[in-house]
């Protein structure tokens, strides 16, 4: 997964992974990048530092989970996941666990994301 200026300056590589890694979503704060990756077998959430460190899984189970997205105040990640037999839109900690299904009917609800909280 490539990083790089708005303009396409200083490409910077994030992750060295050989499997797919990408679906990525910038934290609120710009110090995390959340993203999808294949690396164990399945698709999964993962986490890491801005600077690709502290690579780390958020979620597990055999089902794909992907496309992740950051709650407005960086707490909680929405993704979507196929362990209910069709694709739903599921909320989680930004660390991860505790899964909860947030739409729970039989059609594929995917691309999930976040409202920006209003001032």
């Amino acid at each position: 997964m490539v990083t790089m200026g708005a303009d396409g300056s200083n490409p910077t590589n994030r992750s060295t992974n050989p499997s797919f890694d990408g679906e990525p979503a910038w934290s609120p704060d710009d110090k995390r990048i959340g993203f999808t990756s294949i690396r164990d077998g399945n698709f999964e959430v993962y986490a890491m530092a801005a600077d690709g460190s502290g690579q780390t899984r958020r979620t597990n189970d055999p089902a794909c989970d992907g496309e992740p997205a950051w709650s407005p105040d960086g707490r909680r990640i929405v993704f979507s996941s196929s362990r209910d037999g069709d694709s739903e839109v599921y909320t989680m900690s930004s660390r991860g666990g505790d899964p909860t299904n947030r739409t729970a009917n039989q059609g594929n609800d995917v691309h999930p994301d976040w409202q920006p909280r209003r001032r």
